[in-house]
């Protein structure tokens, strides 16, 4: 047979054990932010890259590098790291731009590089303009200048002035 004292400890070390766990049971009702660091990239700043493009050129598409080669300024290092708060998925994503002198040799990495990357830019060529996209966009002309909404405007009838002149 339990006595009082017996069971007093063995409720409060149950209720000291639902609290220790507590924590862990009710974790999906906390929140918890994403935590996003790094150079986000998105797919179409990489395909814009080239053989041959200056460091100031891939700067300027990708921004700067979240690190240079300490050594050696010819490779920098694109790395994005997102870490999810709510199921806690990390996703690591990288891009090595290398140089050799101030163009661009190669790019590794997890990105997909576009299929001109190897040709330089003085050789790749803009996409041409038809006739029909010269012309410019011009808006919708209406044949009446009527508004096309009427306001309601209250009529203001004949009132006598207030004055603050003391009578």
């Amino acid at each position: 047979m339990i006595n009082k004292k017996q069971r007093l400890t063995l409720v409060s070390a149950v209720a000291l054990s639902l609290t220790m766990s507590g924590c862990s049971a009710f974790d999906w009702l906390i929140y918890k932010p994403d935590i996003p660091q790094g150079n986000y990239m998105e797919t179409q700043q990489v395909e814009k890259l080239r053989v041959d493009m200056t460091k100031e050129q891939t700067e300027y598409i990708l921004g700067r590098p979240v690190l240079r080669d300490s050594f050696a300024d010819d490779t920098w290092y694109y790395v994005y790291h997102f870490k999810s708060g709510r199921n806690a998925k990390i996703t690591h994503k990288e891009l090595i731009v290398h140089f050799t002198g101030d163009k661009i040799s190669r790019v590794t990495g997890d990105y997909e590089l576009s299929s001109d990357f190897n040709t330089p830019l003085e050789l790749s060529s803009l996409p041409s303009a038809t006739e029909a996209d010269l012309k410019p966009l011009l808006p919708e002309v209406r044949p009446d200048a009527a508004p096309l909404v009427e306001e309601n405007r209250p009529t203001l009838t004949n009132q006598p002035e207030k004055t603050n002149e003391p009578g």
